[in-house]
């Protein structure tokens, strides 16, 4: 494949698999002829639900066969150690071998992070890598992490968080100097654990745009670009958001169907209430980055439909074309050597 852009694609993993994954591969292949796929999991599979869209896109759409798949109920370590053929990790090795410039998953997140680590590597004064999402916000989009891989963290971990979030907003919106806030229980100084106190420290002197504090609603206000926090407070944080949008949305729809009037309020005010639900659709913000690893993997949700599959493959394109890990590398380096000759 010479095409500018390949992507390999767990096409085993998720709630619902090939047939997910491949319609939101042909889409993506539709829109842009730069890409490339390799579609990674059980061959026979694959080649019956592609039908014969194999052979509309046959020099841009590889398939390479993997025996195993990862359930979603797998413990991480069984699926590390006993298979070494899913679809998962034959999906990240095309990564470490090259072979592929990302790797999009729908799998189960604990295994896809232990195998990406295990498989990949983390980055040269790394730690631990995070999960890292964007959330929308009243003037765009906040990135926030870690979402959920690592439930406790040292200061040193939270300013490496801090920096990576950093690099991925000013990679992926173009953002010059990034604002990036810990996220605490209050903005005074005298709030928060000591992990929180210590790593304000770190960022304070760590040559980042860092505002100090921010409150779980200040993610939403647009006033802050990277929100930082450890992995528990991050995952319950942003399952609270989803539920909370899914309950809006069930909200509206019992209302504006209670009785003649509402429906025909609904009819009047349905340009606005499409708007409302296009801006706040989590399927358009779907595609975690597993910053941190020197190879780009990007975790999709594992119940995502094809639309948002898509997005997720549109955010590891965004990715390969920024040079996230490099970038992250290079800031890291800029950083020490900073502080060293201080």
């Amino acid at each position: 494949m010479s095409s500018r852009y390949r992507i390999a694609l767990d096409v085993m993993g998720g709630d619902h698999g090939p047939e997910v994954v491949i319609p939101a591969a042909l889409n993506s292949l539709k829109a842009r002829d730069e890409l490339a796929i390799v579609l990674v999991g059980d061959e026979g599979i694959i080649r019956a639900a592609l039908g014969d869209a194999a052979n509309a896109f046959a020099d841009r759409l590889v398939i390479q066969h993997a025996s195993q798949r990862v359930e979603m109920d797998d413990l991480a370590s069984h699926a590390l150690r006993n298979k070494k053929d899913s679809s998962m990790r034959v999906a990240l090795n095309l990564v470490k071998d090259g072979k592929a410039d990302a790797c999009v998953s729908a799998g189960n997140t604990g295994a896809l992070m232990a195998t990406a680590r295990f498989v990949l590597k983390t980055i040269a004064g790394i730690d631990r890598p995070a999960i890292c999402t964007k959330l929308p916000s009243l003037k765009g989009q906040t990135w926030m992490l870690d979402l959920g891989a690592n439930v406790d963290c040292t200061a040193d971990q939270l300013c490496q968080f801090a920096l990576m979030g950093s690099v991925l907003a000013e990679a992926v919106d173009g953002l010059e100097n990034p604002r990036v806030g810990l996220l605490n229980i209050g903005e005074e100084e005298i709030k928060g654990n000591e992990q929180v106190k210590k790593a304000a420290l770190c960022l304070e002197s760590s040559g980042l745009h860092y505002i100090g504090f921010v409150e779980g609603d200040d993610i939403y206000k647009g006033d802050v670009d990277v929100v930082v926090c450890d992995g528990f407070v991050g995952n319950v944080a942003l399952k609270t958001s989803e539920g909370l949008a899914k309950m809006i949305s069930v909200f509206m729809k019992r209302e504006f169907t209670r009785n003649l009037f509402t429906k025909l309020a609904a009819i009047i005010a349905l340009p606005v209430l499409r708007a409302f639900r296009r801006r706040i659709d989590p399927r358009r913000y779907n595609g975690a980055s597993l910053l941190g690893l020197r190879g780009i993997v990007v975790k999709s949700h594992g119940s995502a439909d094809a639309l948002a599959y898509a997005n997720a493959i549109e955010f590891a394109i965004l990715e390969v074309q920024q040079a996230v890990p490099e970038r992250i590398s290079e800031k890291l380096n800029a950083l020490m050597a900073q502080q060293q000759a201080m």
